[in-house]
């Protein structure tokens, strides 16, 4: 039975220190927590929440990697140096990647797999603009970025892979997306997962909401039966929110 995955995005938020303060405190309640938690820091403080969560559960992720292992890519960063890192998992695919530099779901299959061929699990985001959803076609867009951006892999590598369903018009604006419009794209999402793969994968694969989710609606999304967790922006940088959303089932 699959779990639930409760993911903090920081985006390009916290100093250095400022990110070590926050992962100290998230640290307890990742400890104590009935499901999975994750947090994923810029990367130069990356070493330094690294150090900080040292023997806890709680799950540290990349927010990006490069497609390439090495080699003349300026301004990029290798799974190499993530792995040397100890990070365990990495954010690929998200929107801001898709749409503020220009990442086609190629790139993306390719980190994918570059990630996993290298023993790190997976949230792999997809999302449909509002002009998508409003011309009818959000299934159709998450469709192919799920196919397209899960080809290749097989079943077994399914096991590290995390889906982010994130409507990129709720992201960080404030709105969101009903828990049945949510719900509803999320198990369109699985039945696309078993169609790719089986029921068994699609079953255990772990599919996350995204796009302002908040302490104040977190159960109601929750409830849903198709949605298994959050990857969460602005109410994860500070440590009350994300508690309230971490202990959401308790």
């Amino acid at each position: 039975m699959r779990s639930y995955m409760i993911a903090g995005n920081w985006k390009m938020n916290k100093t250095p220190a400022e990110a070590v303060e926050l992962a100290k405190a998230i640290v307890p309640m990742a400890n104590a927590a009935n499901c999975e938690v994750m947090i994923a820091p810029s990367f130069v403080c990356l070493p330094g929440v690294m150090d900080a969560v040292k023997g806890s559960k709680l799950i540290v992720a990349a927010q990006n990697m490069a497609n390439e292992e090495e080699g003349a890519f300026t301004g990029e960063t290798s799974v190499l140096m993530l792995k040397d890192l100890g990070v365990k998992m990495v954010v690929l695919g998200h929107s801001e990647r898709r749409h503020v530099y220009g990442e086609t779901n190629e790139v993306i299959n390719e980190k994918v797999k570059l990630a996993l061929k290298h023993g790190l699990r997976v949230d792999l985001c997809v999302g449909e603009l509002l002009e998508e959803r409003e011309a009818g076609k959000a299934e159709e867009v998450c469709f192919e970025q799920l196919e397209k951006g899960l080809a290749g892999l097989s079943k077994k590598d399914m096991s590290n892979i995390v889906i982010a369903y994130e409507p990129v018009w709720a992201i960080g604006t404030g709105k969101t997306a009903t828990p049945d419009d949510a719900e509803a794209i999320h198990g369109s999402c699985r039945k696309k997962i078993a169609q790719l793969f089986d029921n068994e994968v699609a079953e255990n694969t772990i599919i996350q909401y995204g796009g302002s989710v908040k302490p104040e609606n977190v159960k109601d999304l929750m409830a849903m039966k198709n949605i298994d967790g959050g990857l969460i922006g602005g109410a994860s940088l500070k440590a009350d929110s994300f508690e309230a959303l971490v202990n959401f089932n308790k």
